[in-house]
Parts: structure tokens; C-alpha cells; sequence
């Protein structure tokens, strides 16, 4: 199961240095992109810029100037955690990051986004709603509310994660789950949250959707007006290369995340095959930490930048997938 709270050893950090600079993307990228309304251009670099980077971009330090999180874990939860919001924004700040999203299952966390945002000076901190049953499931309420909380923090609006009907059959229990679909259409709940996120400018993340249903949903959603849609972990949802491409081909940016390798679900060469056929700019880099136990987000993003270093993938792409393309998720300028 992800983000179980698995009890592996804690590894504290961190260190500074200064990005790269963004290449050419290949046209995978710029189809990966297409979504983000107001982008002229587009973020990414293909996997022949990745491989003729020079061997002294893969050495020296690892930078985390610069860098997005979206997908960091912090407690109060009802999970074990081994850090709070306010800690876990502090480490990200002192590490360099510039903006971290918070992550719950079961909770909204704009509102505790916008308490982090007081304690903590010198990153930007946003949170969301997840649409599990804790929340009501597809309840679009809680959309409304989420996006309209003083602070303005809220940004993302998760499909199911726990709760997704895919995930629940994946893992073989008999638990309840929160369908999206009926008759391969999309509930009338759901184009409802659609409309929610595109009228407040929110981002649409697939949650734990299988890739059937994300690649049912993306065409309804930008039909809606959602403007930024990402893919959930898009290796654990069990995605195969031409169902990515057919979402990058959409407009959607696909997670890739370090706790699936960290945890040996999958391994830094998986990662750096689908780069090199799909291009940097179709991907994000996230942590998925927080869980108490694993090494802080700071510290597992520097090893996940490391071990990419070390398959290959240039500095150039690094910085489209850790810093430019979740930059624009988030709607940050600049990016």
C-alpha cells in the first residue's frame, strides 16, 4: 500500500546551490503543456538533449534552489507522520525549495496551508482538498469551500485517492470506494467539480483514478475549462507508455515520485526510460514524503536528483521536471 506509514530510517539535511537553465523540448513536451492556458512556450527537454548533457553537469552538489514539492506529507494526520506542517515547511525552506503543496487523504489543508504561511517565511505553501469519503466523496461543496478560504492557498482538487475505485480493486478489499464513472460516464458530481475548479483557476490532480478513467476525464475536463490537470504517480496507477502519452498528448503532466522508488515499488531506470521516450517536459518530479519512519522531503528529493544525475538525465531536464513544470501546476510566475 502507498504512503502506509512505512518504518524505515529517518535521514535529516540539506544543502543550497543554484538551478540550471531550461533546453529545447521535444514535441512530446510541448503536446504536455498544452493545457497550461497562457503558456506560449513550452517547458521541457528531450531525451537526446539528456543524454549529449556534459559529464561536469552531473557532478558537484545537489541544488534544491528553486525547487516545487507537490506532494509532501505532514501531520496532524491520522497516519503516522514524521513531521508537522510548520516543520515540514521549515526544512523545505532552509533546504532551498520555493514552494511545497500539502497533501492530506482524509482533510483539506488550505486552511492549514495559510497558518504555515505565518509561521513560515520564504516559501510559498498551498494545500487542497482530496475528494475521499472523508470529505464527502465527489462533493463539490467542498471544492466551493476549499477554493474560497481566506489565505487563498488552496490549488489542487484531488480526485480519490484511498477511496478510488481503482485503487480499492487493485488492492483487493472489499472496502467502499467512490466511483467517478458510470456507464464510462463521467458522473454529473464530477463535471460539477470540474466547473468549480476551472471558475476558481484551481489545479485538477487524477488522484488514484486507474488510466483508463483519467484519459475518460481529461478531454471533459479541459472541455469544462480546467486550465492545469496532472496525473497522480502515474507509474503506481499502472499506466503503460502509450496510455502516457496518449495523456500527454492531452495537455496533463505526469508525477513522478521518489517514495516509489525509495520503497523499491519501482526503480530510477523505469523513470529514466519513460523521459527519454515522452521528453522531460511531460513529467514532474515529487517527494510523496512525510510518512514516520522515511527520510524528510528535502533530503529524499536530493537523493531522487542524485540518483537521476547518476542515470544520466542532464541538469537541464532536472529543472524543467523539478522546478518549471510543477512552478506552473501551482500557477506561479515566474516559472
Amino acid at each position: 500500500m502507498r504512503d502506509g506509514g512505512r518504518r524505515l530510517a529517518r535521514i535529516p539535511g540539506s544543502s543550497r546551490i543554484g538551478p540550471g537553465m531550461p533546453a529545447i523540448p521535444l514535441l512530446a513536451a510541448a503536446a504536455a503543456l498544452a493545457v497550461v492556458a497562457g503558456a506560449p512556450g513550452v517547458a521541457g527537454v528531450g531525451g537526446v538533449a539528456g543524454a549529449q548533457a556534459s559529464s561536469g553537469a552531473q557532478e558537484g552538489p545537489v541544488s534544491l534552489e528553486g525547487v516545487v514539492d507537490l506532494h509532501v506529507h505532514a501531520g496532524p494526520d491520522s497516519r503516522p507522520r514524521s513531521v508537522d506542517d510548520i516543520e515540514a515547511a521549515r526544512a523545505a525552506r532552509d533546504a532551498g525549495l520555493r514552494a511545497i503543496l500539502l497533501k492530506n487523504h482524509f482533510t483539506m489543508t488550505a486552511d492549514r496551508a495559510a497558518l504555515a504561511m505565518g509561521q513560515v517565511e520564504g516559501i510559498e505553501i498551498f494545500g487542497g482538498v482530496v475528494l475521499n469519503r472523508a470529505v464527502g466523496g465527489i462533493n463539490p461543496e467542498a471544492v466551493r469551500q476549499m477554493a474560497t478560504f481566506s489565505g487563498g492557498r488552496g490549488k489542487v482538487v484531488w480526485l480519490p485517492t484511498f477511496d478510488a475505485e481503482h485503487y480499492v480493486t487493485a488492492a483487493g478489499g472489499g472496502a467502499s470506494y467512490v466511483p467517478i464513472l458510470a456507464g464510462g460516464e463521467p458522473l454529473p458530481a464530477v463535471l460539477e467539480v470540474f466547473a468549480l475548479i476551472a471558475e476558481h483557476d484551481l489545479t485538477l490532480a487524477m488522484g488514484h483514478s486507474g488510466p483508463g478513467e483519467v484519459l475518460r476525464l481529461i478531454p471533459e475536463a479541459k472541455r469544462l475549462g480546467v486550465r492545469r490537470i496532472l496525473v497522480t504517480h502515474v507509474f503506481s496507477q499502472g499506466a503503460t507508455r502509450d496510455q502516457m502519452r496518449q495523456m500527454v498528448d492531452e495537455g496533463a503532466l505526469l508525477e513522478i515520485d521518489w517514495l516509489a522508488v525509495h520503497t523499491g515499488g519501482r526503480t530510477i531506470d523505469d523513470y529514466v526510460s519513460a523521459i527519454r521516450a515522452l521528453g522531460a517536459g511531460a513529467f514532474f518530479l515529487s517527494s510523496d514524503l512525510g510518512q514516520e519512519g522515511n527520510p524528510l522531503h528535502a533530503e529524499g528529493l536530493r537523493d531522487y536528483i542524485r540518483a537521476l544525475r547518476e542515470a544520466g538525465v542532464g541538469d537541464e531536464e532536472i529543472d524543467v521536471m523539478a522546478r518549471r513544470n510543477p512552478a506552473r501546476l501551482l500557477g506561479l510566475d515566474p516559472w
